[in-house]
């Protein structure tokens, strides 16, 4: 059973006991607390007194002052806050004592009233009638220590959002990104489309997958890694530029960057290689800093950010060869050499180039990719489903952007021999049942699409969440997420009701 705050349910009971519905319903609201605001202008109270029109308002009480027979209170709402006027003689004894004088803070408050200023000039609405709109039955937390605790408002984002303006405006930005993306997508020309959330075989990605089960079949199904096998086969079928925003499901770890369901676009562009892409994404993600931010430069963290184009575009080995000095990366014993170096007792080192590649990536390169790089130069045998490059086909026609010492996008030009497709994927199913459960199952049916010819292409993943760390500055992608996940709670603790000095 709950605890509610019995302080609170006291109230509760007193009002309806008085005849006061504290929940009420179809009680009219006209005018969002910024319309208010954008119709008083900036008119003074003497042009205001003649303005007759009544505006009925409602929003959560964050501040009231009671000053015998008036007083002042402050609500807000999902546009702004607002002052309001309450007068005993405007809204009625009645209304005056059974609700004003029983409001507690953060209880949502229904006000109908007209324009006026104080004498400081604030914007007001003058109260003609009031009522209760929902009762808050909990203590809002202490308006000087604020709600700051970052697990707590992680968990109780609800308290967050109206406590937190900067929380507020980190998730207003998302939804403005989210609604440039689709803008932009759709001027290109492309196609938004929905693929499934469940699948038969999860693919697309190297991944660990959620496992569920459908009773009705009788057969296991996996929460999506990656929509990726889905919307190639929409290539295959003629739809030639689709993109997706959508949510992916990985049972990996939790972190910084890293949230078991996470929001990717992704996108697919028949007659593009991976030179396209990477010139499309930095249309896109410098478009939307300056349409967004009025700015092209950004803070995160203690770095300053350029999104200017053109972005810096540099190989694998390139990298790699610069951070370790090592000349010839493609030589495994150069590599085992300088790695045991500095590293003399590591156990289980590596065994092919790419993942060789993949180590000395991760440990000396990109932690100091600071400015948008694309990396280029990915070798094969870790891009199962890159095109393999004409010049070299050691490697793959592939890229990953990196922002900030993190991944941002993955795109490569597409495989689409369904042969070599059908070895890669082999070749994965092998490692698999080798115990590397991250490895790609063998997908029949997308070969077969693949065997009905996919036109050359190209597509691209983006980590939406990681692209709104960047954008506000955040350096946790559970505050750009509006419901992390997290461990669930022991119990409630006394300590997590937020306490209200001023609660009698």
């Amino acid at each position: 059973m709950y605890e509610f705050d019995p302080k609170r349910l006291e109230k509760l009971a007193a009002l309806r006991d008085s005849g006061i519905a504290p929940y009420p319903n179809g009680l009219p609201v006209t005018h969002a607390l910024s319309d208010v605001i954008e119709a008083a202008g900036d008119r003074p109270d003497e042009v205001l007194a003649e303005d007759t029109r009544v505006f009925t308002v409602a929003g959560r009480l964050r501040f009231k002052n009671e000053m015998g027979r008036a007083g002042f209170a402050r609500i807000q709402d999902q546009s702004g806050r607002l002052q309001i006027y309450v007068r005993k003689n405007l809204v009625g004894p009645e209304r005056f004592a059974d609700v004003w004088k029983k409001l507690d803070l953060g209880d949502q408050v229904w006000v109908a009233g007209t324009l006026m200023r104080t004498r400081t000039g604030e914007l007001t609405l003058k109260a003609t009638d009031i009522a209760l709109y929902a009762k808050c039955l909990e203590s809002l937390p202490d308006k000087h220590n604020g709600f700051l605790d970052p697990e707590l408002r992680r968990r109780m984002r609800y308290v967050d959002l109206f406590m937190n303006d900067d929380s507020r405006e980190t998730f207003r930005l998302r939804s403005a990104m989210v609604r440039y993306i689709r803008d932009w997508f759709h001027t290109h020309g492309f196609m938004e489309v929905e693929t499934p959330m469940m699948q038969v075989i999860p693919g697309g990605a190297n991944a660990r997958p959620f496992v569920t089960h459908h009773n009705a079949l009788g057969m296991d199904l996996y929460l999506r890694i990656a929509p990726e096998l889905y919307l190639k086969r929409l290539v295959v079928g003629g739809f030639e530029r689709v993109f997706e925003l959508n949510r992916n499901f990985r049972n990996e770890g939790v972190s910084q960057k890293h949230n078991p369901e996470f929001t990717m676009l992704e996108f697919y562009q028949a007659h593009a290689t991976f030179h396209d892409l990477m010139d499309e994404t930095e249309d896109l993600v410098s478009g939307m800093a300056q349409a967004l931010l009025d700015t092209t430069e950004v803070t995160f963290g203690d770095h300053t950010i350029s999104l200017e184009r053109p972005w810096r575009r540099a190989s694998m080995a390139e990298l790699i060869s610069e951070a370790t000095g090592v000349e010839d990366v493609w030589d495994v014993e150069a590599l085992r050499a300088r790695w045991l170096t500095d590293h003399p007792d590591t156990d289980d080192l590596p065994t092919t180039v790419g993942k060789w590649f993949e180590l000395f990536f991760d440990a000396f390169v990109e932690p100091g990719l600071i400015q948008p790089t694309f990396v280029t130069g990915f070798p094969t045998e870790i891009s199962p489903l890159s095109r393999r490059s004409d010049a070299d086909p050691r490697v793959a026609e592939r890229f990953e952007l990196f922002i900030g010492g993190s991944e941002y996008a993955n795109g490569f030009s597409e495989l689409n021999d369904p042969v070599d497709q059908a070895q890669r994927f082999a070749a994965q199913a092998e490692a698999k049942a080798g115990g590397d459960e991250e490895a790609m199952f063998f997908d029949h049916d997308y070969v077969r699409a693949l065997s009905y010819g996919m036109p050359p292409a190209a597509g691209e993943g983006i980590g939406i969440d990681r692209l709104v760390m960047l954008f506000a500055n955040r350096a946790s992608i559970r505050d750009v997420i509006l419901f992390p996940t997290l461990r669930p709670e022991s119990g409630r603790a006394e300590s997590d009701r937020p306490s209200d000095p001023a609660e009698g």
